[in-house]
């Protein structure tokens, strides 16, 4: 039975969340305080966490962020705001998902689903291996010339369906179609920056243009 930690201050909320997941089948776990999530997370070892941003003592960005250190858990970000720096910035630092409030409890146990279906075991495929870039699905781990690549759960996947197909270029609307399967809307510009911080990640490790931009048609990855 997967686990979920459910990080959430409003009572009503966090107890209809509760209902909606244990009727879906799954076991639960909640903690109200920005404070108590990360031992909560250590105590509990859940297989997904659902994150308000906004939060007493400390906001689920920052939770992200360091969690993202250490653990690979999926999470899914609920939040009351709407502009797209937020949106940008919690996939960026790692989030599985991001769902705006009000929301249909129903809704996140489907969102939530999805994620477990991309991101769990059950899904994980065998070690990849592209010459200098190696590619481990089932830890969420790539390297590339022996060195360890820090990729967020959004790179990994945008690296990983850069390299089925090394040298072939990407259109945005394909790279999207491969990093998300919940039909979220984003913008182009949700997909530029996930490659920039890629590609810089990449050129850490390795001198030179790995994922080269081509003009009005997308992205390729030179290896």
């Amino acid at each position: 039975m997967p686990r979920i930690l459910i990080v959430e201050d409003e009572p009503k909320l966090a107890a209809l969340l509760v209902d909606y997941l244990q009727a879906a089948g799954f076991e639960t776990v909640h903690v109200a305080d920005g404070l108590a999530a990360l031992p909560a997370i250590e105590r509990e070892s859940p297989d997904l966490i659902v994150l308000d941003i906004m939060l007493p003592g400390r906001d689920g960005l920052d939770i992200c962020r360091e969690l993202r250190r250490t653990r690979e858990t999926p999470v899914v970000m609920l939040t009351a705001r709407v502009e797209e720096i937020d949106r940008l910035l919690g996939l960026e630092l790692g989030a599985d998902d991001y769902i705006c409030k009000p929301f249909s409890p129903r809704e996140v146990v489907a969102r939530i689903k999805a994620v477990l279906r991309r991101t769990g075991p059950g899904r994980a495929a065998a070690a990849e291996s592209l010459g200098a870039l190696q590619i481990d699905a089932g830890a969420y781990r790539a390297s590339l010339d022996g060195k360890p690549l820090d990729l967020t759960p959004v790179e990994f996947r945008l690296l990983k369906a850069l390299a089925s197909a090394p040298g072939q270029i990407f259109s945005r609307d394909r790279l999207l179609d491969h990093l998300y399967d919940d039909h979220r809307v984003v913008t182009d510009r949700t997909v530029d920056s996930h490659v920039k911080n890629l590609r810089r990640k990449l050129e850490a490790v390795r001198d030179g243009e790995t994922i080269r931009s081509i003009y009005g048609v997308g992205y390729r990855l030179d290896l």
